[in-house]
């Protein structure tokens, strides 16, 4: 092969990125700028690169984001120099919080424009902090310093960033004049030598073999043990990374027999064939009889956090005598300060050892009371939402659910969205990859997550956000636009934000309003319009279903707006929570 290198930079550039796509980084979100010029033109001109180009840094890398979240691999938003870096930031806090893969490769000005007053030069050495999993400010291309330099920082960039232990990594690069490709009249033969026979492969300089994480045989041994002589057990299991952590986790919990508390994000929820995954386990849990006569002995705690706060009440009221949490990573997860033994290891590698050493279970009492807990509780969903036409928010969750298509993927925003679904999915639906930005739980880049979602799946997503995060990502509507695969976007207006009506500042009618409800008085077919999105406003469920029906059959993105009343919300959630429970009472007469 032959790089092109009309000069240092564009050479060293050149470098850079046929390194990272040879480690199977390929994908690149690209904004414009100048300092990252002999950037730019090396991904314009590799033929093997993957390009998004959008105006906003701060989308661009929530969409490097979203495509991590789906694929595994990081993507490379690749930056110009200044606040052009700084946008980054919040996707690379969520990216840090839950160790996903993003590659930050920045262009920066040259040492003597540093602290000068320089334009468009600020501070960029180490400007994630601890955010970054590894930080290196490479010198200004030039023939003192190897090419093999810039290949091994590639591959150890790459390497600190994927795995259970990754996440976001910054490479700083520093580039003097010329920028553009303008010839120079160098001969690199010379320079180049030490690294021909990284010319001659298509293999990565330097090779990772990462290694296998399955726990000792001591633990092998040991927690079977406890496992088996344990009558009352409990499954929390929270995001799962991949497919490979999924089924191992699935051939465990039926092996176990215990009722399982499955979060929306573990894959498990929806779509659920297994006859053991507890479904509305907020509601249950949050009923004090049901409580207080269903606390566990024993919480095995599977892969990442859960969304539902009642469950972790549940579990720190219930103080059970053991809580296990196995997980894939070294960083303390236990908000509750309740885990009394923790095992860190590849999920997908420890629980099919752990399962053959246990034995199959039989139906106990305790199981059977959690399903048919479950049973009596789902039976008054079902019935709400086979009675009347108003489209609410809860009911939202069970429509999607229920129809989206098993070759789409669902992301959900943050605030209500994702807790609707935790709540009201219905599992019957189809068994689809669901994605939400649980790390730091914000507002921010919904719309280019869920679209870096699409990119990474490649394939259709049902995105189902609020108003406000809607509004806070406006920007990223262009993705929509020049997506090949579409975001189908379910937009709940409620005029502001929607979860604070759960809140107790809600009771105080002097401050709530103005400053928490935040009422904007916006609708969004003009912002559709403005970026040529197909829009719908249905107003019954009836008439969503036709909406999003035609939406999916079309191929294109679209936005459906759905408006609701945020108190009509918060009363329609409690009578509905209470007709759950309700019934949950009827159950608990029945056993006792």
């Amino acid at each position: 092969m032959k790089l092109p290198a009309p000069n240092i930079n564009t050479l060293w550039a050149s470098l850079l990125i046929e390194e990272l796509i040879r480690s199977g980084t390929d994908h690149f979100c690209l904004a414009s700028g100048s300092r990252c010029t002999p950037l730019t033109i090396a991904v314009a001109q590799n033929p093997e690169a993957k390009t998004v180009i959008h105006y906003d840094e701060r989308g661009l890398a929530f969409h490097a984001l979203g495509y991590a979240r789906a694929t595994g691999r990081p993507a490379v938003v690749l930056a110009t120099s200044g606040t052009a870096v700084a946008n980054a930031w919040p996707a690379v806090v969520e990216a840090a919080m839950e160790r996903i893969p993003l590659l930050l490769l920045t262009a920066d000005r040259p040492p003597e424009l540093r602290d000068s007053a320089a334009n468009q030069t600020i501070d960029q050495v180490k400007i994630f902090g601890d955010y970054a999993r590894w930080f290196v400010d490479l010198p200004c291309p030039g023939l003192e310093v190897p090419p093999g330099v810039v290949l091994t920082t590639v591959d150890q960039a790459v390497y600190r960033s994927c795995g259970a232990r990754g996440g976001p990594v910054h490479i700083n690069c520093m580039f003097r004049e010329p920028l553009a490709p303008e010839p120079q009249g160098a001969d690199f033969s010379d320079y180049l030598n030490p690294v021909k026979s990284w010319f001659a492969s298509q293999r990565p300089y330097t090779e990772y073999i990462a290694p296998e994480r399955a726990s000792g045989r001591d633990i092998l041994d040991n927690l079977p043990k406890l496992l088996e002589q344990t009558e009352r057990g409990l499954v929390i299991v929270g995001r799962l990374r991949a497919t490979a952590e999924r089924t191992a986790v699935s051939g465990l919990i039926q092996r176990l027999g215990w009722p399982v508390c499955a979060d929306v994000t573990s894959g498990l929820r929806l779509g659920d064939t297994s006859g053991i995954v507890i479904h509305h386990c907020d509601v249950l849990v949050s009923h004090g009889a049901f409580a207080s006569a269903h606390r566990p002995q024993l919480v095995l705690h599977l892969g990442g956090r859960i969304v539902s706060k009642h469950i972790a009440a549940f579990v720190r009221r219930s103080n059970p005598a053991d809580y296990v949490m196995i997980t894939d990573h070294h960083e303390r997860q236990d908000p509750g300060h309740e885990v009394t033994l923790r095992v860190e290891a590849d999920l997908a590698l420890f629980c099919p050892g752990l399962e053959e050493k246990l034995n199959t279970r039989k139906d106990a009492p305790w199981s059977v009371s959690w399903r048919n807990a479950m049973r009596s509780v789902h039976e008054v969903l079902r019935q709400f939402a086979h009675n009347g036409d108003d489209l609410n928010e809860p009911i939202l969750a069970y429509l999607i659910s229920r129809n989206i298509r098993p070759d789409h993927g669902l992301f959900l925003a943050n605030s209500m969205p994702v807790r609707d679904m935790d709540v009201f999915g219905d599992g019957r639906g189809a068994a689809v990859h669901v994605g939400a930005n649980r790390g730091a739980s914000g507002v921010d880049g919904t719309i280019a997550t869920a679209a870096g979602f699409a990119a990474g799946l490649q394939r259709p997503v049902t995105l189902l956000i609020g108003d406000l995060a809607f509004l806070h990502d406006l920007n990223s509507l262009n993705y929509l636009r020049n997506s090949d695969y579409p975001v189908i976007g379910v937009v709940i207006n409620n005029n502001g934000g929607g979860i604070f009506s759960f809140l107790p500042i809600a009771r105080f009618d002097q401050f709530f309003e103005k400053y928490f409800g935040t009422p904007h008085d916006l609708t969004f077919e003009h912002a559709a319009s403005m970026y040529g999105l197909a829009y719908y406003h249905p107003e019954s469920r009836q008439e969503f279903l036709s909406c999003y029906q035609k939406a999916l059959e079309s191929s294109r993105s679209a936005i459906l707006e759905v408006t609701t009343d945020r108190k009509e919300n918060h009363a329609l959630h409690m009578r509905l929570v209470k007709d759950m429970q309700g019934a949950l009472d009827c159950r608990l007469s029945i056993e006792d």
